[in-house]
Protein backbone atom coordinates (compact mmCIF):
# COMPACT_ATOMS: atom_id res chain seq x y z
CA UNK A 1 0.00 0.00 0.00
CA UNK A 2 1.23 3.50 -0.85
CA UNK A 3 2.68 5.30 2.17
CA UNK A 4 1.89 9.02 2.42
CA UNK A 5 3.31 11.61 4.83
CA UNK A 6 1.36 14.87 5.24
CA UNK A 7 3.42 17.69 6.73
CA UNK A 8 1.02 20.01 8.53
CA UNK A 9 -1.73 17.40 8.84
CA UNK A 10 -3.58 19.16 11.67
CA UNK A 11 -4.18 22.44 9.85
CA UNK A 12 -7.44 23.22 8.07
CA UNK A 13 -6.38 21.88 4.66
CA UNK A 14 -3.95 19.24 5.90
CA UNK A 15 -6.50 17.65 8.22
CA UNK A 16 -9.12 17.43 5.49
CA UNK A 17 -6.62 15.78 3.15
CA UNK A 18 -5.56 13.34 5.87
CA UNK A 19 -9.17 12.46 6.63
CA UNK A 20 -9.82 11.65 2.96
CA UNK A 21 -6.60 9.78 2.17
CA UNK A 22 -6.45 7.69 5.36
CA UNK A 23 -9.44 5.71 4.06
CA UNK A 24 -7.38 4.42 1.14
CA UNK A 25 -3.66 4.71 1.93
CA UNK A 26 -1.18 4.17 4.74
CA UNK A 27 -1.28 7.80 5.78
CA UNK A 28 0.99 9.56 8.28
CA UNK A 29 0.76 13.13 9.50
CA UNK A 30 2.61 15.67 11.59
CA UNK A 31 1.26 17.86 14.36
CA UNK A 32 2.79 20.76 16.25
CA UNK A 33 0.63 22.62 18.78
CA UNK A 34 -2.40 20.34 18.97
CA UNK A 35 -1.34 17.74 21.57
CA UNK A 36 -4.58 15.79 21.06
CA UNK A 37 -2.85 14.15 18.08
CA UNK A 38 -0.05 12.80 20.27
CA UNK A 39 -2.07 9.67 21.02
CA UNK A 40 -3.36 9.14 17.47
CA UNK A 41 -1.82 6.45 15.33
CA UNK A 42 0.55 7.55 12.57
CA UNK A 43 0.85 11.14 13.84
CA UNK A 44 4.28 12.45 14.75
CA UNK A 45 5.37 15.68 16.42
CA UNK A 46 7.15 18.09 14.11
CA UNK A 47 8.48 21.57 14.77
CA UNK A 48 10.08 23.51 11.93
CA UNK A 49 12.64 25.10 14.24
CA UNK A 50 13.73 22.08 16.29
CA UNK A 51 12.83 18.80 14.53
CA UNK A 52 15.20 17.27 12.00
CA UNK A 53 13.10 16.85 8.86
CA UNK A 54 15.59 14.42 7.36
CA UNK A 55 15.26 12.05 10.32
CA UNK A 56 11.48 12.29 10.21
CA UNK A 57 11.07 11.40 6.55
CA UNK A 58 13.83 8.77 6.74
CA UNK A 59 11.97 7.03 9.57
CA UNK A 60 8.61 7.09 7.77
CA UNK A 61 10.09 6.49 4.29
CA UNK A 62 6.99 7.67 2.44
CA UNK A 63 6.28 7.21 -1.27
CA UNK A 64 4.62 10.63 -1.29
CA UNK A 65 5.18 13.72 0.84
CA UNK A 66 2.34 16.25 0.87
CA UNK A 67 3.55 19.62 2.10
CA UNK A 68 0.97 21.83 3.84
CA UNK A 69 3.59 23.41 6.08
CA UNK A 70 3.27 26.79 7.74
CA UNK A 71 5.90 28.70 9.67
CA UNK A 72 8.85 31.08 9.20
CA UNK A 73 9.39 31.64 5.50
CA UNK A 74 13.16 31.13 5.53
CA UNK A 75 12.79 27.82 7.38
CA UNK A 76 10.15 26.62 4.93
CA UNK A 77 12.57 27.12 2.05
CA UNK A 78 15.42 25.27 3.78
CA UNK A 79 13.12 22.39 4.78
CA UNK A 80 11.89 21.96 1.23
CA UNK A 81 15.49 21.88 -0.01
CA UNK A 82 16.10 18.93 2.33
CA UNK A 83 12.89 17.21 1.21
CA UNK A 84 13.88 17.63 -2.44
CA UNK A 85 17.29 16.04 -1.80
CA UNK A 86 15.55 13.04 -0.19
CA UNK A 87 13.19 12.72 -3.15
CA UNK A 88 16.08 12.74 -5.64
CA UNK A 89 17.62 9.72 -3.95
CA UNK A 90 14.54 7.72 -3.03
CA UNK A 91 11.35 6.25 -4.45
CA UNK A 92 9.34 9.25 -3.34
CA UNK A 93 7.39 12.16 -4.81
CA UNK A 94 6.31 15.53 -3.44
CA UNK A 95 2.92 17.22 -3.63
CA UNK A 96 3.29 20.89 -2.75
CA UNK A 97 0.22 22.90 -1.74
CA UNK A 98 0.79 26.29 -3.37
CA UNK A 99 -1.41 29.31 -3.96
CA UNK A 100 -2.95 31.60 -6.56
CA UNK A 101 -0.80 34.30 -4.93
CA UNK A 102 2.14 33.23 -7.10
CA UNK A 103 0.29 35.28 -9.76
CA UNK A 104 -0.77 38.23 -7.60
CA UNK A 105 1.32 40.75 -9.55
CA UNK A 106 -0.94 40.10 -12.57
CA UNK A 107 -4.37 41.69 -12.64
CA UNK A 108 -6.06 41.59 -16.01
CA UNK A 109 -6.77 37.91 -16.62
CA UNK A 110 -7.08 34.53 -14.85
CA UNK A 111 -3.95 32.38 -14.62
CA UNK A 112 -3.37 28.91 -16.08
CA UNK A 113 -0.99 26.11 -15.08
CA UNK A 114 2.00 27.00 -17.21
CA UNK A 115 1.72 30.78 -17.16
CA UNK A 116 4.75 32.63 -15.86
CA UNK A 117 4.51 33.30 -12.13
CA UNK A 118 5.05 36.78 -10.73
CA UNK A 119 4.14 37.93 -7.24
CA UNK A 120 4.38 41.18 -5.29
CA UNK A 121 3.33 39.74 -1.91
CA UNK A 122 5.75 38.04 0.52
CA UNK A 123 3.47 35.01 0.70
CA UNK A 124 3.25 34.70 -3.08
CA UNK A 125 7.02 35.06 -3.43
CA UNK A 126 7.56 32.30 -0.83
CA UNK A 127 5.29 29.89 -2.69
CA UNK A 128 6.93 30.80 -6.00
CA UNK A 129 10.44 30.26 -4.60
CA UNK A 130 9.53 26.79 -3.32
CA UNK A 131 7.82 25.95 -6.60
CA UNK A 132 11.00 26.88 -8.49
CA UNK A 133 13.03 24.49 -6.32
CA UNK A 134 10.55 21.67 -6.97
CA UNK A 135 10.42 22.33 -10.72
CA UNK A 136 14.09 21.27 -10.97
CA UNK A 137 13.06 17.70 -10.13
CA UNK A 138 12.17 15.08 -12.71
CA UNK A 139 8.59 16.02 -13.76
CA UNK A 140 7.34 12.58 -12.68
CA UNK A 141 8.53 13.33 -9.14
CA UNK A 142 6.29 16.27 -8.28
CA UNK A 143 2.77 17.62 -8.16
CA UNK A 144 2.22 21.34 -7.57
CA UNK A 145 -1.30 22.25 -6.43
CA UNK A 146 -2.19 25.93 -6.83
CA UNK A 147 -5.24 26.92 -4.85
CA UNK A 148 -7.62 29.87 -4.86
CA UNK A 149 -9.37 30.77 -1.60
CA UNK A 150 -10.42 27.58 0.18
CA UNK A 151 -13.49 27.65 2.39
CA UNK A 152 -15.15 25.21 4.72
CA UNK A 153 -17.26 25.06 7.84
CA UNK A 154 -14.14 25.14 10.03
CA UNK A 155 -12.06 27.44 7.84
CA UNK A 156 -10.39 30.53 9.25
CA UNK A 157 -12.23 32.64 6.68
CA UNK A 158 -15.65 31.41 7.78
CA UNK A 159 -14.79 31.90 11.45
CA UNK A 160 -13.58 35.43 10.74
CA UNK A 161 -16.81 36.36 8.90
CA UNK A 162 -18.94 34.97 11.73
CA UNK A 163 -16.94 36.92 14.31
CA UNK A 164 -17.24 40.19 12.37
CA UNK A 165 -21.01 39.73 12.10
CA UNK A 166 -21.29 38.89 15.79
CA UNK A 167 -19.30 42.00 16.75
CA UNK A 168 -21.22 44.16 14.26
CA UNK A 169 -18.02 45.05 12.41
CA UNK A 170 -17.76 45.55 8.63
CA UNK A 171 -16.53 42.75 6.40
CA UNK A 172 -13.87 43.78 3.86
CA UNK A 173 -15.05 43.18 0.30
CA UNK A 174 -13.29 43.81 -3.01
CA UNK A 175 -15.97 44.55 -5.63
CA UNK A 176 -13.48 44.78 -8.52
CA UNK A 177 -11.67 41.54 -7.69
CA UNK A 178 -12.72 38.41 -9.60
CA UNK A 179 -11.92 35.06 -7.99
CA UNK A 180 -12.67 31.38 -8.04
CA UNK A 181 -12.82 29.21 -4.92
CA UNK A 182 -12.61 25.69 -3.54
CA UNK A 183 -13.71 23.83 -0.42
CA UNK A 184 -11.66 21.58 1.81
CA UNK A 185 -13.81 18.53 1.02
CA UNK A 186 -13.72 18.97 -2.78
CA UNK A 187 -9.98 19.67 -2.67
CA UNK A 188 -9.36 16.45 -0.76
CA UNK A 189 -11.32 14.47 -3.36
CA UNK A 190 -9.36 16.13 -6.18
CA UNK A 191 -6.07 15.25 -4.50
CA UNK A 192 -7.20 11.67 -3.96
CA UNK A 193 -7.93 11.39 -7.69
CA UNK A 194 -4.49 12.78 -8.62
CA UNK A 195 -2.78 10.27 -6.33
CA UNK A 196 -4.93 7.35 -7.44
CA UNK A 197 -4.17 8.05 -11.11
CA UNK A 198 -0.49 8.72 -10.38
CA UNK A 199 -0.67 12.09 -12.12
CA UNK A 200 2.15 14.63 -12.05
CA UNK A 201 2.70 18.25 -13.00
CA UNK A 202 0.96 21.49 -12.05
CA UNK A 203 -2.75 21.55 -11.21
CA UNK A 204 -5.08 24.47 -10.66
CA UNK A 205 -7.80 23.20 -8.34
CA UNK A 206 -10.76 25.51 -8.04
CA UNK A 207 -14.10 26.14 -9.64
CA UNK A 208 -14.17 26.69 -13.41
CA UNK A 209 -16.61 29.59 -13.01
CA UNK A 210 -15.66 32.96 -11.52
CA UNK A 211 -17.33 35.36 -9.10
CA UNK A 212 -16.64 38.84 -7.73
CA UNK A 213 -15.32 38.87 -4.20
CA UNK A 214 -18.27 41.01 -3.04
CA UNK A 215 -20.85 38.62 -4.52
CA UNK A 216 -18.96 35.71 -2.98
CA UNK A 217 -19.12 37.14 0.54
CA UNK A 218 -22.80 38.05 0.18
CA UNK A 219 -23.63 34.49 -0.86
CA UNK A 220 -21.55 32.99 1.94
CA UNK A 221 -23.31 35.08 4.56
CA UNK A 222 -26.67 34.01 3.15
CA UNK A 223 -29.63 34.75 5.40
CA UNK A 224 -28.43 36.63 8.45
CA UNK A 225 -30.58 37.49 11.42
CA UNK A 226 -28.87 40.80 11.97
CA UNK A 227 -27.56 43.77 10.02
CA UNK A 228 -24.43 43.02 7.99
CA UNK A 229 -21.95 45.77 7.18
CA UNK A 230 -19.46 45.81 4.33
CA UNK A 231 -16.34 47.86 3.79
CA UNK A 232 -15.76 48.30 0.05
CA UNK A 233 -12.07 48.28 -0.89
CA UNK A 234 -10.94 49.25 -4.37
CA UNK A 235 -7.34 48.33 -5.13
CA UNK A 236 -7.79 49.24 -8.80
CA UNK A 237 -10.31 51.03 -10.99
CA UNK A 238 -10.34 48.04 -13.37
CA UNK A 239 -11.32 44.44 -12.81
CA UNK A 240 -8.58 42.50 -11.04
CA UNK A 241 -8.37 38.72 -11.40
CA UNK A 242 -7.00 36.48 -8.67
CA UNK A 243 -8.17 33.17 -10.09
CA UNK A 244 -6.41 29.96 -11.15
CA UNK A 245 -8.08 27.96 -13.90
CA UNK A 246 -7.17 24.58 -15.45
CA UNK A 247 -6.23 24.28 -19.11
CA UNK A 248 -3.63 21.53 -19.64
CA UNK A 249 -4.09 19.35 -16.57
CA UNK A 250 -7.82 18.86 -16.16
CA UNK A 251 -9.61 16.45 -13.85
CA UNK A 252 -13.03 14.90 -14.60
CA UNK A 253 -15.79 17.49 -14.79
CA UNK A 254 -17.55 16.24 -11.65
CA UNK A 255 -14.50 17.31 -9.64
CA UNK A 256 -15.04 20.94 -10.66
CA UNK A 257 -18.26 22.05 -8.96
CA UNK A 258 -19.61 25.56 -9.43
CA UNK A 259 -19.05 28.44 -7.02
CA UNK A 260 -22.72 28.22 -6.11
CA UNK A 261 -22.60 24.54 -5.17
CA UNK A 262 -19.46 24.98 -3.07
CA UNK A 263 -20.93 27.98 -1.26
CA UNK A 264 -24.10 26.03 -0.54
CA UNK A 265 -21.98 23.46 1.26
CA UNK A 266 -20.60 25.84 3.88
CA UNK A 267 -22.72 29.03 3.92
CA UNK A 268 -23.33 30.54 7.34
CA UNK A 269 -27.03 29.66 7.16
CA UNK A 270 -28.67 32.33 9.29
CA UNK A 271 -32.35 33.11 8.83
CA UNK A 272 -33.14 36.69 7.81
CA UNK A 273 -30.80 39.25 6.36
CA UNK A 274 -30.58 42.96 5.84
CA UNK A 275 -27.71 44.34 3.82
CA UNK A 276 -25.90 47.51 4.90
CA UNK A 277 -23.29 48.61 2.43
Amino acid sequence: MKKILILGATGFIGYSIHKELSKYYNTYGTYNTNKLFKTKNNFQYYDLESTNIRKLISSVRPNLIISCLKGPFSLQIEIHKTIIEFIKKNNCRIMFISSSNVFDAFEHFPSYEYDKTLSKSRYGKLKSNIENLILKLNPAKYVIIRLPMVFGIKSHRNKEIKLLIKENKPIDVYPNTIVNINSDTILSQQINYIINKNLSGIFHLGTKDLISHFDLIKKIVGNVNRSVKFKHIYTTNNLRYLAVLPKKNCLPSHLYPSCESIINGFSLNFNIYKWNG
